[in-house]
């Protein structure tokens, strides 16, 4: 089999979170009869031990779940499993590391051993952070981790990076109103869950707007669904949407300040104002002096500008330095659309990306 082989058999069977049972076996009949160990450290993940003799290690990463949803891209690879589809690459990302797999498998020597992370649950709850917990980089002495995210509208088979920030600390944003109903024509029994909402709504824009222009931050509503006829008042309302930011200082001031316009709008309407998020995962960020020594090595491109979206990449880097890269798909449909596909040729300048990186750093 080779990395294009791979990648359209591995998008042909999605799987989500940390049930991963045909994937894992895919991957572990392709590292079979190569020279390494293989292991499992958690549910869903699969790991492969290089021994090269060394005293320490570097590791690379593939996340190895999809999405839930059904596929429209016509490929005669496309998912086989009704209501799953990898439309986020990860497909690719697991090919390019198997094909790393097969290269050094034929080396006789490199500066460091290497261990390979195929992770479960990047999608949902943080995979990352579990594997960290199961002490793998102190049992492997592994000095730092490398991974990388096929990404549209860079220019094919080109890598980029950047030192500091790269992808945003992030948390999902549950809000529920409650309010009593009332006919329209006696509003005044009533308690509008709708009016609430609208409030709600406008002053958490005002809080994001509060900030500095040059702060990069996002505290936005994707969601918004109340009442249920024209004339009564909305009992219930629903928002959901997401908070980002890339400083720490930053994500809190707009957590606490929701909290408190929760808290303010409960009382100015007399409603019940039930506010969650979730914990989600911390920035991205690329620690500058392991950024520098990688750049003097391997040749790849500055990205000029972070990005807000968010990986659980993040959990490995607060564990042990680690550096996160994107390599472009060119002009592609968005990650997570129903019709994401990309050109799998671009697949080999990932493998020799992260080959370069085990034989130089």
């Amino acid at each position: 089999m080779g990395i294009r082989e791979d990648r359209r058999a591995l998008h042909g069977i999605p799987e989500l979170d940390r049930a991963l049972t045909e994937t894992v076996c895919y991957l572990r009949g392709a590292l079979e009869g190569l020279n390494c160990r293989l292991f499992s450290p958690m549910e869903g993940a699969l790991c492969a031990w290089f021994d090269f003799g060394r005293p320490s290690a570097i590791a690379f990463r593939a996340d190895a779940d999809a999405l839930p949803m059904a596929e429209r891209t016509g490929a005669d690879y496309a998912s086989r499993h009704p209501g799953r589809m990898h439309a986020c690459g990860h497909d690719g990302h697991m090919a390019i590391v198997l094909e790393l797999a097969r290269r050094l498998s034929r080396k006789q020597s490199l500066p460091h051993n290497v261990l390979l992370l195929f992770q479960p649950a990047e999608e949902t709850t943080g995979g990352a952070r579990d594997l960290c917990q199961t002490g793998i980089f102190e049992t492997y002495r592994v000095e730092a981790v490398f991974g990388l995210h096929l990404w549209p509208g860079l220019p094919f088979g080109t890598v980029f990076s950047r030192p500091g920030a790269l992808m945003a600390r992030s948390c999902e944003v549950n809000v529920d109103i409650y309010g009593k109903s009332a006919h329209i024509a006696r509003a005044s029994e009533g308690v509008d869950a709708l009016a609430a909402g609208a409030e709600l709504y406008r002053r958490a824009g005002e809080l994001e707007s509060s900030l500095p222009q040059g702060v990069l931050r996002l505290l936005k509503f994707g969601f918004f669904q109340s009442g249920t006829v024209r004339n009564a008042l909305s009992a219930h309302t629903r928002l959901e949407g997401s908070l980002r930011a890339y400083e720490d200082n930053v994500f809190d001031f707009l957590q606490q300040g929701l909290g408190e316009i929760c808290r303010q709008v409960e009382k100015d309407f007399g409603c019940t104002v039930k506010l969650h998020m979730t914990q989600g995962y911390p920035a991205v960020w690329n620690p500058e002096g392991l950024y520098r020594r990688v750049r003097q090595r391997v040749d790849f491109r500055e990205l000029e500008a972070p990005s807000m979206t968010a990986e659980d990449f993040s959990w490995y880097q607060r564990r042990l330095p680690g550096l996160f890269f994107f390599l472009g798909v060119g002009d592609t449909p968005a990650l997570h659309a129903d019709t994401f596909d990309f050109d799998d040729a671009v697949l080999e300048a990932g493998a020799d990306f992260f080959e370069e990186l085990a034989e130089k750093l």
